[in-house]
C-alpha cells in the first residue's frame, strides 16, 4: 500500500513506520519537528519525507495529491496537554485547524481511509469508569482534550459527506522507545541532570493505564483489518493502571540511583497540572470483543519503557 503518515519525526511514528516499511509499504511522511527529532526521521528508499508545516493547507494537499496515499495515519498533535495550557490557540492550531487541512487534502485529492489517534482524555472526568466508548456526555477538561473531540467531529463529517472511511482510537497513555515528552523521559532527563532531587507534578498518585507502543500499533493495525464500519472509534488501553509514585520508584531504580539519597519532591494536588485528569480506566471491551488484547499489562508497559529509555540514554544524548 501507499501510506502517508502524519507526525512521522514523532514516538508512535517512528516506530509505526518501520513496520509499514517491512512489510513491503510505500510511505511518506510529513512533520516540521517542533515535538519530533529528526534523529527518528527513517532512512529507506521506500520512505519520503516532506519537512513541512501541517498549518499549511496547499503544501499538505500539494503533498497528498502527488504522492496519492491509499490510506492516511494522522498521528500528528500537540501530545503535551500542559503546553496547550500556556498557549491557548495552540491545540486549536496544532490539532483541530490541521487535521481539518489534512481532511480537506484528502477530498480535494480523493482519498478514502483515515487512521486518527484521539485519546481518553477526550471523556474529561467521567462519572462511569472503566470508560466505555458510547459515555456521554462528553465534557474535555483540557485544551487538548476539546481539540481531540473537535477533530473526531470533522473527521466523522467528513466521513459522511465524502465517503471516507475512519478508525478513531481513544488511547491510553502510549509509551515505548523514541519518546520526545513523557513522564518517564521527563524523569530519566532530570535524573540526568540532577540525580540528588526530583521535583514530581502532583502527589503521585495519578494512575491510568499505560500501552506499549508495539501494542498500540497492533492493535490499530488489528483494528483496521476487522472493524469494517464507515466510522469506527475504540478505546485502546489496557485494564490496569499504573501510579506516578510508581514509575517514580522504577525509574530511580533503574537509573541506579540509591533511593535513600535522593530527595523526591512531590506536590500537593492529586493534578499534575490544570487539565489532567488524574484517574483513567477506559473500557477495553469493544476491542476484546474484536479480537485484540495487549500483550503487555500497564506495568509490564511501563517497565520495558523505562528500560528502554534508559538504554537509549545510555547509547547517546535524550533531549
Amino acid at each position: 500500500m501507499r501510506i502517508l503518515v502524519t507526525g512521522a519525526a514523532g514516538f508512535i511514528a517512528s516506530n509505526l513506520i518501520p513496520r509499514l516499511l517491512r512489510r513491503g509499504d510505500e510511505v511518506a511522511g510529513i512533520d516540521n519537528f517542533f515535538l519530533g527529532k529528526r534523529s527518528y526521521v527513517v532512512k529507506d528508499p521506500n520512505f519520503t519525507f516532506h519537512e513541512l508545516d501541517l498549518l499549511d493547507l496547499e503544501r499538505v494537499a500539494e503533498v497528498v495529491r502527488d504522492f496519492k496515499p491509499d490510506r492516511i495515519w494522522h498521528l500528528a498533535a500537540n501530545s503535551d496537554i500542559s503546553f496547550g495550557t500556556k498557549y491557548t490557540d495552540f491545540d486549536l492550531k496544532g490539532g483541530t485547524l490541521v487535521t481539518y487541512n489534512v481532511l480537506e487534502s484528502m477530498r480535494r485529492a480523493g482519498i478514502g481511509q483515515i487512521v486518527f489517534s484521539s485519546s481518553g482524555a477526550v471523556y474529561g472526568e467521567p462519572t462511569v469508569m472503566p470508560t466505555p466508548e458510547d459515555y456521554g456526555p462528553i465534557l474535555p477538561i483540557s485544551l487538548y482534550a476539546a481539540s481531540k473531540v473537535a477533530c473526531e467531529s470533522l473527521i466523522t463529517a467528513y466521513a459522511h459527506n465524502y465517503d471516507i472511511q475512519a478508525w478513531i482510537y481513544r488511547f491510553g497513555n502510549i509509551v515505548g522507545p523514541n519518546p520526545t515528552h513523557g513522564v518517564i523521559h521527563d524523569f530519566v532527563l532530570r535524573l540526568r541532570e540532577d540525580p540528588s532531587r526530583l521535583v514530581v507534578l502532583g502527589d503521585g498518585s495519578q494512575a491510568k493505564p499505560y500501552v506499549y507502543v508495539e501494542d498500540c500499533l497492533e492493535g490499530m493495525e488489528f483494528g483496521i483489518g476487522h472493524a469494517g464500519d464507515h466510522v469506527n472509534v475504540y478505546n485502546l488501553a489496557v485494564d490496569d493502571q499504573t501510579s506516578v509514585r510508581e514509575i517514580t520508584d522504577w525509574t530511580i531504580e533503574a537509573m541506579g540511583i540509591d533511593r535513600a539519597k535522593i530527595d523526591v519532591q512531590y506536590g500537593d494536588s492529586p493534578r499534575g497540572w490544570r487539565g489532567d485528569v488524574p484517574q483513567v480506566k477506559l473500557d477495553t471491551r469493544r476491542m476484546i470483543a474484536l479480537g485484540f488484547t495487549p500483550k503487555r499489562s500497564s506495568r509490564e508497559a511501563v517497565r520495558q519503557t523505562i528500560t528502554d529509555v534508559v538504554q537509549q540514554f545510555r547509547e547517546g544524548p535524550l533531549s
